[in-house]
């Protein structure tokens, strides 16, 4: 369908999306908080970020604090571009 993003209208990666967007622009949200957020596994939330991250639609930065690692994620501009064009798309189809 015309409009809609391929990378963004998987349901995962929709509610990755939908959730890093509800942040201010550069708010970041913890690894664990998201999977929790959007009820996936460790491995499947990385799965879609790196897809994600490859569309260059989100950030993801990883450090240790203190002895732990810590992974955190954010929407890109491009990103947040691509989810507001992409809801824009699914109402319109909606509206039909």
């Amino acid at each position: 369908m015309p409009g809609l993003d391929e990378i963004i209208h998987q349901s995962m990666r929709l509610r990755i999306m939908t959730s890093l967007n509800v942040l201010k622009k550069e708010e970041w949200i913890e690894f664990v908080r998201l999977k929790s957020l959007v009820e996936a596994s460790d491995g499947n939330l990385g799965a879609h970020l790196d897809t994600l991250a490859r569309a260059n639609y989100v950030e993801i930065d990883k450090q240790f604090v203190g002895k732990k690692p810590q992974t955190r994620i954010r929407a890109t501009t491009q990103g947040r571009n691509a989810f507001k064009h992409h809801v824009t798309a699914l109402r319109n189809l909606l509206d039909m």
